[in-house]
């Protein structure tokens, strides 16, 4: 290798720079391809491999759903029980990559060059990345996972407080309460905020910094060089588009699934999957208008939106319920994880397969999933900061409002539960019914206003929905255009609306089972693509002035 560098900023082999330059023109072109047919941008082969791959699933969830929800509800055990290894480990290695960027001279890379400067105020910067990375997941588990990690799956062997008989056990409260909130502020910490700042810290470095294009293909110059802009590129991008597709859908089914339940708790509205269909077209066309309206006009300030009503709520559920308490279990919580964040993140010779292949190894392929979209998010937010305060941003500020989060909602919830488990709703709901999307409102009933508090929780999962189809659909568009962030209306027409059409789908095909199959069967192939790119992301800074 000579001391030669490319225009990316990237050492390359010696008389390469023609080569560098023509096959850099054809990744330029692909930002500047002419429309196709309906207006789309198709001269992009991802595009095409992508949505009629799509098109074809969606064809046979609907014309075989039996046969369709019998392979998912095998598909997702399988390969939850044979590689949550994999899983974990790859986990693991983010964060620890990422512990090490902060620390490293590295650091103080800035993305966007020397004198670039912030686009956005930290106030939205912190709105649009939190409410795109884990809005409805919080809606969703923010009561649910506590208690039932308490009181069903038992992290670590820890025992649960509740004897078969449903009495409580004293001396297992403790110990049990600490784990339940400990085990979930593992999920929504460190771990995944590491997965997405892996991929976003790849895009904005070599979009901003290198001159590539936007898409996650470009991540992979230091390794595979000019073959990005051929099959290998290709390959790369349609997996992101898949594992994107299909992480967006399942959240999208599990907001669908809790505002109906709402409904019902709340209105009456009966909860049915013909609901939860209608729920998905309405939301999505509220989408398209956000989507049309592009980045700023629609995603910001939606963003900021549910920024402020998510704040409403939390404040209410704070000083409504056992004030004191929660606050004591945001510090107990935040020690029980650092205590047992090893062994949580251990995959060798548990024996608690129920927390680990049922809930850790599903979030991490969960999470790798979005990781494409989310990632490409932020990275397009994210210009101008240094790699030190991004990644510092990315993992520490979101980790500690997801533990405050778990420790409010979570925290009233376990409270309800271990003081009165004979009336508690939770409790019925959670542990004894297991309906997990009444689980907000089960503990919003045992607070004042739960009719009004109820309905606001209805609308913030609703606009969560919306943020998250209408990010997405920008962020699809974006890897399947080549790197382009103006492309085509009706290609962003096309996305957003089969990402409603692929929740819908696997709704009718199975239900919540398969909406997470297909999660973990695209997010096992994109944890390698993962790998890869924090090897990538090595050789990128290696070149970066500091």
């Amino acid at each position: 290798m000579s001391d030669q560098t490319s225009a990316t900023g990237i050492p390359e082999p010696e008389g390469a720079s023609d080569i560098i330059e023509t096959d850099f023109e054809i990744g330029q072109h692909n930002l500047e391809g002419q429309l196709g047919p309906f207006g789309f941008d198709i001269h992009n082969p991802v595009f095409l491999i992508s949505s009629l791959s799509i098109v074809a699933f969606v064809l046979y969830a609907l014309v075989a759903p039996e046969q369709a929800a019998s392979f998912f509800g095998w598909l997702r055990p399988a390969l939850t029980s044979t590689f949550d290894w994999f899983f974990m480990s790859a986990a693991n290695v983010f964060v620890v990559f990422c512990l090490f960027l902060i620390v490293s001279p590295w650091g103080s890379v800035r993305l966007g060059g020397k004198e670039a400067s912030p686009d956005y105020s930290y106030a939205g910067w912190f709105a649009m990345l939190f409410a795109a990375g884990m809005g409805i997941g919080l809606m969703f588990f923010g009561v649910l996972e506590p208690v039932y990690h308490m009181a069903i799956s038992s992290p670590l062997g820890v025992p649960s407080p509740f004897a078969a008989d449903g009495s409580i056990i004293p001396e297992n409260v403790d110990a049990a309460k600490e784990m339940g909130l400990a085990a979930t502020i593992y999920h929504w910490g460190l771990h995944p905020w590491a997965i997405y700042a892996v991929v976003a810290l790849a895009l904005a470095l070599f979009s901003f910094n290198k001159g590539l294009p936007l898409s996650i293909r470009s991540a992979f110059y230091p390794i595979f060089g000019e073959r990005v802009w051929g099959w290998t590129g290709h390959v790369i991008d349609t997996l992101a588009v898949f594992a994107t597709l299909f992480g967006l859908a399942t959240s999208l089914g599990l907001g669908a699934q809790q505002a109906n339940a709402g409904l019902e708790h709340i209105y009456g509205i009966p909860n049915t999957i013909t609901v939860q269909v209608i729920l998905i077209i309405g939301i999505t066309s509220i989408a398209l208008v956000s989507v049309l309206r592009g980045l700023d006009g629609g995603v910001k300030v939606l963003s900021e939106i549910n920024m402020l009503i998510a704040a409403v709520l939390l404040l209410f559920v704070l000083f409504a319920g056992p004030t004191v308490a929660i606050l004591g279990d945001f510090v107990t919580g935040l020690g029980a994880y650092g205590a047992d964040l090893v062994g949580l993140s251990n995959p060798i010779g548990r024996t608690d397969d129920a927390y680990r292949q049922g809930w850790t190894a599903f979030y991490w392929a969960w999470w790798i999933s979005w990781s494409p979209f989310v990632g490409m998010f932020i990275a397009r937010v994210s210009r101008g900061r240094t790699v030190r305060e991004f990644i510092t941003c990315v993992l520490l500020i979101p980790s500690l409002v997801c533990v405050l989060w778990m420790a409010v909602f979570g925290g009233v919830a376990i409270d309800q539960v271990l003081s009165d488990p004979a009336t508690s709703a939770v409790k019925a709901n959670v542990i004894d019914s297991y309906s997990p999307e009444l689980s907000l409102f089960a503990m919003l009933e045992g607070l004042p206003l739960s009719s009004i508090t109820s309905t606001i929780g209805i609308v913030l999962v609703i606009v969560f929905f919306v943020t998250s189809s209408d990010s997405g659909s920008l962020v699809i568009d974006t890897i399947t255009a080549g790197g382009k962030v103006d492309a085509p209306v009706p290609q962003r027409v096309f996305w957003c609306t089969f990402e409603g059409l692929v929740a819908i789908v696997l709704l009718i095909g199975g239900g919540l089972g398969s909406l997470q199959a297909m999660v973990i069967s695209t997010g096992l192939p994109f944890t390698i693509v993962l790998l890869l790119m924090c090897v990538a992301i090595f050789k990128g800074l290696q070149t970066e002035e500091r």
